[in-house]
């Protein structure tokens, strides 16, 4: 793997670190998902290359934790909506 492609894929990781500061009901369960598994299978696909990546680890470990990151968001989010809407309702 090119030195060049680890490097510019920092450049989505912190796209979703500044996502962060978005309302959590516009974060894409799709696009998180994706994120996440991304980050996951080339994490795990750095470290069995010869030579290992390093910097491909290290970006997808990053990437995948931002991906759980925003699925927590929106899962807290819909969940205490839910609830609320349910209080509301009694």
């Amino acid at each position: 793997v090119h030195f060049w492609a680890p490097t510019f894929k920092w450049g989505i990781s912190i796209a979703n670190l500044a996502d962060s500061s978005k309302p959590p009901e516009k974060v894409s369960y799709p696009q998180q998902i994706a994120v996440t598994a991304t980050g996951l299978i080339w994490s795990r696909y750095s470290t069995v290359i010869t030579p290992k990546n390093w910097n491909l680890f290290s970006v997808n470990i990053v990437m995948a934790g931002t991906g759980i990151y925003q699925l927590s968001r929106k899962i807290m989010h819909d969940y205490s909506h839910k609830e609320q809407a349910a209080v509301a309702k009694e």
